[in-house]
């Protein structure tokens, strides 16, 4: 009988022990439980890529399963807010539900813009359960040459 010897990594046990104890004592407050016809929600936000181009900067945010009726955006003192929320559908009769992994609630994300953006000219659209918000930027004073009289 041939054995083979495998190195123990102390590091490695301990990260595992530590995401077991983290898994049994929090797993259940972060997903959500389907309880009769209850669903317990947990809060949920969306994931957003920020890009910036010289011209503009773009948001892109993953609302999967929304409309655009669902999403409320506001932009204020160089804040943009969105808000909105993701319902569950409780007339659901003929399945029963066995495990809820999505996540459903009210959801807000807010976002210091910087001051050079411009307030007005702000474009949203929403296509294939992307947000996407384009926000352009004032032009900047460019130097110019003053010619000596």
């Amino acid at each position: 009988m041939q054995r083979s010897l495998s190195r123990w990594v102390p590091a490695d046990v301990t990260r595992t022990r530590f995401n077991r104890m983290i898994e049994d004592a929090f797993g259940d407050l972060f997903s959500p439980v389907v309880r009769g016809e209850e669903v317990s929600n947990r809060n949920w936000l969306p994931a957003v890529d920020v890009a910036e181009t010289p011209d503009a900067l773009t948001l892109y945010a993953e609302l999967p399963g929304l409309s655009r009726e669902d999403v409320d955006i506001t932009l204020e003192n160089n804040v943009l807010s969105v808000r909105g929320e993701r319902k569950f559908e409780k007339d659901v009769k003929e399945e029963s539900f066995h495990r809820i992994e999505r996540a459903y609630g009210a959801f807000s994300r807010t976002f210091t813009l910087p001051s050079n953006v411009k307030n007005d000219g702000v474009e949203a659209t929403f296509k294939d359960g992307v947000l996407t918000i384009r926000i352009p930027k004032v032009e900047e004073a460019k130097p110019r040459k003053i010619a000596i009289a």
